[in-house]
């Protein structure tokens, strides 16, 4: 029913910003023709800002052969913008009514054989395809931002998505360069967004009860947990973290310590004053430093993290 997600060469990409600029780059860094749907034509000179950047990076680690930004096209029609399209990533803005509406007009106007991937990152599909005559081909495709640099897509289907589609938006993703989760099950908010999410509530109880400060934060976890779970992530950091005994170790040694009050997953009151002390902490990080220099420095870093890390395991 689906084409060969090998043999895909036209992507049609909905939605402006950082999620749909970004994944327009990504596509386009891959080799792909990619036809980019704008509401207006108003958005193209800040959307072209963000392919600009992303090209930087994406350039550093490695164009497809083909690859040239010349093969995008900025369509305000969404009917031309998805026109021959064998595959569709959707970043409109996360407004169920909006996407319901949206999937509604695409299940008229784009053939049954062509997966629609959304890049909602709390929204059900279950929920977004409800008004969609085509359901069966909509899955969740949810990438971590930026979508140019982080290799993350977390894949699931809804309540009416058949499997050989969310089966196939994996295999597309995977050739397309990214590094896809197939999720066992829908629940809102997915894997990493909901890992993420527990980090930010603790911190925010942090700084609430005056224990950190956003620098002390950022700090710690910079110096301490990320760089090491680029590497073995969280379950294989404490695996290999307790020697030959393992995980095994792990839990029976620290287990206990499950029991004791280290984390308060309910998220704090987002009062006046913590919100301004999270505001004021991280305008003092930052400084003088526009959020376009930051930005790219960002990118500069994981650019060469990722680099790193595909010499490392090209070497074993």
């Amino acid at each position: 029913m689906y084409p060969n997600p090998q043999d895909v060469r036209r992507v049609a990409s909905i939605g402006g910003g950082p999620i749909g600029g970004g994944w327009t780059a990504h596509f386009l860094a891959r080799g792909y023709d990619v036809t980019t749907y704008l509401h207006s034509e108003d958005e193209i000179p800040a959307f072209r800002t963000i392919l600009d950047t992303a090209w930087i990076s994406l350039t550093a680690l490695g164009l497809a052969e083909g690859a040239s930004l010349d093969r995008l096209t900025i369509e305000t029609d969404i009917e031309e913008a998805v026109e021959g399209a064998e595959f569709i990533q959707e970043s409109a803005p996360e407004n169920l009514e909006m996407k319901q509406e949206l999937y509604r007009r695409l299940g008229e106007i784009v053939p049954a054989n062509v997966v629609i991937g959304s890049s909602t990152s709390g929204l059900m599909m279950s929920d977004i395809q409800a008004k969609c005559c085509t359901p069966e081909r909509c899955v969740i495709g949810h990438p971590f931002n930026p979508p140019y640099l982080l290799p993350l897509v977390e894949i699931v289907g809804g309540d009416d998505t058949a499997p050989d589609a969310v089966h196939w938006a994996g295999e597309f993703y995977r050739i397309a360069g990214k590094a896809p989760l197939m999720m066992k099950k829908e629940i809102p908010g997915f894997v990493a967004t909901r890992l993420q999410e527990a980090l930010w509530r603790e911190a925010l109880h942090m700084v609430a009860n005056g224990e950190a400060t956003p620098e002390d934060i950022d700090i710690a976890l910079m110096n301490g947990p990320a760089p090491r779970m680029m590497a073995q992530g969280q379950c294989m950091a404490f695996h290999v973290a307790c020697g030959e005994g393992g995980m095994a170790t792990n839990l029976d040694q620290f287990g206990p310590a499950l029991k004791l009050p280290w984390t308060r997953l309910e998220a704090p009151e987002l009062t006046q004053n913590l919100r301004d002390r999270m505001v004021d902490g991280c305008n003092e990080i930052a400084g003088d430093q526009h959020f376009s220099d930051m930005a790219a420095q960002r990118d500069k870093e994981i650019v060469a993290l990722l680099n790193a890390l595909r010499s490392s395991r090209e070497d074993n």
